[in-house]
């Protein structure tokens, strides 16, 4: 109904010797219904981006497992999950991926719950959902995440260089898509690959599933045979081969919700969101470094709307006094758009209009604090 909130639970950073932040975090689950949303004998799989290796701002492992042990409590089986990244770095196939996690304090001494690479070993792994959106009839999305039976997204809130910020929703939609749906998100076109890098040895070949690669001195991709899978990319030894970074951040953004659209449609109540607003960056967590947060820590929230969350969140930052010699180079002022004065190209609004729109969600929400 049109005026109608989405409740968004918060819990600010303050803490004392009767209640900690892990103690905030029950209050947080509490709030959106964990134990009526997920039964005995579900598998859970627990969203989130391990990081990678030399980044440290992703979310601490340590509130992962709170998260883990009261999704525990409900009877249900958590799984820790992610998928394999469309560019080549430490997190491009699941030895490489789990390898790192485990690097960056994701062991299961840790956090109690199994790592699970949703996508398979490059990003195979995959199942076809039927979304009849403006840009894609069915999208591709991991069959960890389709298979399993609830959804706990937990994603660290950050400035994103193609979206604006990085919260629940590219979680969702960009995160949980195969490597085919990353590409088809990112790009129109085939993959590329630099002959200067090439060294002609025919891995790529050997990974495409459609024989779409000739290799004589250097690699050719025939983009007609093509399609779009990006399984040679991270087969390629030397990183030679790369995405064409041609498509608009407004079209990513709406390509992206489609795909969040295929995500979520299965799950209807079994799907719960927390944002931990902390050591905002100014770009996303994919690279293997951090660059200083553009804002004072906020807090976390949680919700079982995923555009409300994210809608929240962003205000939250921008409620902020903005740090100065930081990546940020304009809306320092309390109320001044935070990720527009890191990248002022990129209007962050399309993928919160477009989510509503497609029935995700409001935009309109009330916070209530923990």
């Amino acid at each position: 109904m049109h005026g109608e909130r989405s409740t968004v639970y918060f819990a600010d950073l303050r803490a004392d010797a009767k209640r900690n932040l892990l103690d905030k975090i029950d209050g947080l689950l509490e709030g959106v219904g964990i134990k009526g949303r997920f039964k005995k004998g579900r598998l859970a799989a627990i969203k989130l981006h391990f990081g990678e290796k030399g980044n440290t701002s992703y979310i601490q492992p340590v509130f992962v497992r709170r998260v883990v042990e009261r999704v525990r409590e409900t009877g249900a089986s958590p799984f820790l999950t992610d998928t394999n990244t469309l560019y080549v770095g430490t997190r491009g196939d699941t030895v490489a991926h789990i390898t790192t996690a485990i690097e960056n304090g994701f062991d299961y001494a840790v956090v109690s719950a199994p790592i699970v690479i949703a996508d398979g070993l490059r990003g195979e792994y995959r199942v076809p959902v039927e979304v009849n959106g403006r840009h894609f009839k069915e999208v591709s999305i991991a069959g960890g995440i389709v298979n399993a039976s609830a959804l706990v997204v937990l994603t660290h809130f950050k400035c994103h260089e193609l979206t604006g910020f990085g919260g629940a929703l590219k979680n969702v939609g960009m995160g949980c898509a195969s490597r085919e749906g990353k590409l088809s998100q990112h790009s129109n076109c085939a993959p590329v690959v630099d002959p200067s890098g090439c060294t002609a040895c025919g891995e790529c070949a050997l990974a495409c599933p459609v024989d779409a690669i000739d290799v004589g001195a250097a690699a050719v991709i025939n983009e007609g045979a093509c399609i779009g899978c990006g399984h040679c990319i991270a087969a390629c030894p030397e990183g030679t081969i790369r995405i064409r970074w041609d498509e608009t951040a407004s079209n990513l953004q709406e390509k992206m919700i489609e795909y969040a659209r295929g995500v979520l449609r299965a799950k209807g109540e079994r799907s719960v969101f927390l944002n931990f607003i902390t050591r905002v960056s100014p770009a996303c967590d994919c690279y293997g470094h951090n660059d200083a947060p553009i804002v004072p820590d906020v807090g976390i929230a949680a919700s079982s709307d995923p555009v409300a969350i994210d809608q929240a969140c962003a205000d939250l930052v921008n409620a902020q006094e903005g740090f100065r010699n930081t990546a940020l180079k304009d809306g320092f002022a309390r109320g001044g758009d935070k990720f527009r004065g890191v990248h002022p190209d990129v209007d962050w609004t399309v993928q919160l209009k477009a989510a509503e729109a497609a029935g995700l969600g409001r935009r309109l929400y009330r916070i209530e604090k923990i």
